[in-house]
This record gives C-alpha cells, structure tokens and sequence, in this order.
C-alpha cells in the first residue's frame, strides 16, 4: 500500500477535498498479485469549479507526476464539483473488467520492475 499511501497523501495535500476516495484496483487486472499498478480516484473539491475535465485531470497528473511516471499503469479519474458529486448521487461509476491487454505489455513490465526496485 506504499503507492496508494503516496497517492491519498499527495492529493489530500493539493486539494481541498471534501471526498477522496483512493482504491486499488489492480487485482482486478492481468498483474502479479499484491501489485499497485492501477487506481480508481474518485475527488470532489470546490476547487473543479469553473474547471473543464480536461484541466481537472492536468491538475491530478502534475501532482501525481512521479507515480504515473513510474509504477502506476492505469489511473481513473472521477472528479467533482460538490454540486455535481451531489447531483451524482454522491457515486462513482464503477470500473469496467479488464480486457487482459497486460499481460504481454512490455512496457507494463517495464514499470512492475521499476515499483518493485
């Protein structure tokens, strides 16, 4: 849990969140066991006020920067206004199954290596 520790730190710091929601989800995906490689965030900051999905989610990568450089594969993003999370039915959707598509991925290698370092 050192990858998703370091994600909910950063991001409680950089945002004023009123719900953070950080899951790993990568047992649901074509990974060795215990990995932290794919993540479900699910934020709702005033701060997304005003703010296109696009800016909300450069606003997740730079400071997540480092994990989405190195070990994180896949990162979904659920982020919120508190008026939109409200309207929502204050839930995220849920993640679709995987497909698989890791399993040969040379590049997926390439980062379980660089976590397990």
């Amino acid at each position: 849990m050192k990858i998703q520790s370091a994600i909910e730190t950063k991001l409680k710091n950089a945002f004023d969140a009123q719900v953070l929601s950080v899951e790993n989800e990568s047992h649901m995906h074509s990974v060795p066991a215990n990995s932290e490689t794919h993540f479900k965030v699910t934020l709702v900051s005033p701060g997304f006020s005003g703010q296109v999905k696009v800016k909300r989610h450069q606003a997740i990568y730079a400071v997540l920067a480092e994990e989405l450089a190195g070990p994180v594969h896949a990162l979904a993003l659920h982020l919120y206004t508190p008026e939109e999370w409200s309207a929502s039915g204050q839930a995220a959707p849920e993640s679709p199954n995987c497909k698989g598509g890791s399993i040969g991925d040379a590049a997926m290698a390439a980062k379980l290596e660089q976590g397990v370092k």
